[in-house]
């Protein structure tokens, strides 16, 4: 995933999300638009072409972005560059919230087709295919690229938006991690797909995104092997993080900022035992959000007036 200090321009804010735009999209801009010559009977057709395609997975992302926003989550940077576009987003790890999260990508595209076909149907029928060729060619590689995009995402294959919904299915069954390790296995078998149609097709760019799809599934792999050692350990019952649900760990798994020392911020409700210093939050070791002990009583064991240590609910 490109990063957002190193050769990015900062654009505009729209809406709260602000938006860049990597170096090389102008370098890779100049040699498509080169490559294309010949569809119209000016370049600028060209280069309005294919601002069109970074509008569509602008649009797209803020798809992604907005989405993450309403169900609670946070998401306020998107970078367009060469392969794409990506929403920084982080949703609450429920998988509903994720799962709306990332399916309102393709949603995006999917709104988009009515309007575009409608809009190359109309073409058709006013006779721009002879009277106003440039214009019905771009209106009809507009509509193309929609439909490529769409289809390219939704591939089940890790981590394309169509992984991420599988993984996000999967979670409800099987849990965070075992769904994460089984979308992102799948996903391996998929980019070796990807290499071989690369090479079949003496392609750049297919190659260039298997390999940038690899790198993305190889770190949720690693992600899922994290995440699975987590789910072994003990946990505390009484408590769970407000934001994902999860009992936190059990034993002296948090430390002092004050003195240093690791402690049971649980057992002793955000109390250091070895210098008194008081943490009024505590981040979740699954999630990494952060709230207030208060917070992670688990309402079901508040009921009953006691969490988990003899501790009093309230």
């Amino acid at each position: 995933m490109p990063s957002l200090n190193q050769g990015s321009i900062h654009l505009c804010r729209i809406a709260g999300v602000d938006l860049f735009l990597h170096w090389s999209w102008f370098l890779v801009a100049a040699i498509e638009i080169e490559s294309r010559k010949g569809r119209y009977s000016s370049v600028a057709w060209n280069v309005l072409e294919y601002l069109a395609l970074f509008l569509i997975v602008l649009m797209h992302e803020f798809g992604h972005a907005m989405a993450c926003r309403q169900v609670g989550g946070t998401a306020n940077r998107i970078m367009l560059w060469p392969l794409g576009g990506v929403a920084y987003v982080d949703p609450p790890q429920r998988p509903g919230a994720t799962l709306w999260s990332i399916a309102a990508g393709p949603l995006v595209n999917v709104a988009l087709l009515p309007p575009l076909i409608g809009a190359f149907m109309i073409c058709r029928l006013l006779g721009w295919p002879q009277s106003m060729h440039d214009a019905y060619v771009f209106v009809r590689s507009v509509m193309a690229i929609n439909i490529g995009l769409l289809v390219f995402n939704i591939l089940p294959i890790y981590p394309l938006d169509g992984g991420q919904i599988l993984r996000s299915l999967l979670w409800f069954p099987l849990g965070r991690a075992r769904s994460l390790m089984v979308a992102t296995v799948l996903g391996m078998v998929g980019i070796v797909g990807f290499f071989g149609l690369a090479v079949f097709s003496h392609s750049f760019w297919i190659g260039a995104i298997a390999v940038f799809m690899l790198m993305n599934c190889w770190g949720g792999l690693r992600h899922a092997q994290v995440l699975l050692k987590l789910a072994r350990l003990p946990r505390r019952k009484g408590f769970a993080c407000p934001s994902c649900r999860t009992a936190p760990l059990l034993g002296e798994k948090w430390r002092c900022g004050t003195c240093g020392q690791p402690f049971d911020t649980f057992l002793t409700l955000g109390v250091c035992p070895h210098c008194g210093a008081q943490h009024p939050k505590t981040i979740c070791g699954d999630c990494g959000k952060w709230h207030p002990i208060n917070e992670w009583i688990d309402q079901a064991v508040a009921g009953h007036g006691v969490v988990n240590g003899g501790f009093p609910a309230n």
